[in-house]
């Protein structure tokens, strides 16, 4: 189930939220959004979960339009806001039923339905405590949870990993992987760019409204794309002074580190086999940003 956007404007008074995004994003691929704050992330997945409409443009979810057939989209996606509200008096298990209530899914199979996914989210031992006992990273698993209880094909998700531990951040990896190997589109909008260059098959980039950059994080582009290096040295001016007589971009970042940038990492690997020789006391090598923030800043320049 493809999600289609093109050319949608959104503005509310006179200030425009979203200006003329387009993007794709497909079955079996976890597609990233992301962009700064205030960039209509969250405006757009508004108007692809059927919530507002949009000024003007086009949006298709499996050919259907939000617009004109809302009901028969919704019966496809699963939404996670942002922020997520939740029945603090209801159970975590009520909380699944009561919306697999909603969705008209039968009782047996909810109950069946509901367990895997307290499993899958790691709060079956919750699942008797009131919501209003969880933490606020309980809550976002809780609500990944309610997002899959109708088993949508499309996942729309709003910074999900937002006040998750590391261990539940990789543990939300797996799951979307695993989501999207099933034929799911799922797509996401976070800032922790690292994580999902780990879990991405690709990203659309944004700023003001607009879509700037669609990258493939495949293979491929791991491999190729230009990335920040930091270096450690037992001589740091040593270093700068090789780096300049050899023509490599550099900068001090503090603390005795160089930072360079390096397209690929065959080139990454060259550069350090290249200082050994020479002589230069390298004690530290290592990425400082990964090549999908290295995209994102250079396209989001001028907001310096």
């Amino acid at each position: 189930m493809t999600i289609e956007v093109q050319g949608v404007r959104r503005a509310f008074g006179d200030v425009l939220a979203v200006d003329s995004i387009s993007l794709t994003a497909n079955p079996g691929e976890v597609t990233a959004l992301i962009g700064p704050n205030g960039s209509g992330k969250t405006t757009l997945l508004l108007m692809l979960a059927t919530l507002l409409v949009p000024d003007q443009g086009a949006i298709r979810i499996d050919g259907l339009d939000p617009v004109t057939q809302p009901m028969q989209v919704r019966s496809r996606i699963g939404w996670m806001p942002d922020g997520f509200g939740t029945w603090d008096a209801l159970t975590v298990r009520e909380v699944l039923l009561t919306v697999a209530a909603a969705y008209r899914i039968a009782p047996e199979l909810a109950r069946t339905r509901t367990d895997a996914l307290l499993a899958t989210v790691h709060l079956d031992d919750l699942a008797d405590r009131r919501a209003r006992v969880l933490s606020r990273g309980q809550k976002q698993r809780l609500g990944l949870a309610r997002a899959l209880v109708n088993d949508p094909s499309v996942l729309l998700l709003d910074e999900p990993a937002s006040g998750l531990d590391p261990r539940s951040r990789i543990e939300l990896r797996d799951v979307l992987r695993g989501l999207a190997a099933q034929g799911k589109t799922v797509l996401v909008s976070s800032h922790i760019l690292t994580e999902l260059q780990e879990v991405a098959d690709r990203a659309v980039i944004v700023a003001r409204g607009r879509s700037l950059q669609t990258q493939s994080l495949d293979a491929e582009y791991a491999v190729t794309a230009t990335a920040s290096w930091r270096i450690d040295s037992l001589d740091p001016d040593g270093l700068t002074a090789w780096l300049a007589d050899h023509h490599v971009p550099a900068r001090r970042v503090g603390g005795g580190l160089t930072e360079v940038e390096v397209a690929g990492e065959e080139n990454a690997a060259r550069l350090l086999a290249d200082l050994v020789r020479d002589g230069i006391r390298v004690t530290g090598y290592a990425r400082s940003q990964g090549a999908l923030e290295s995209a994102y800043l250079a396209a989001t320049e001028d907001r310096r």
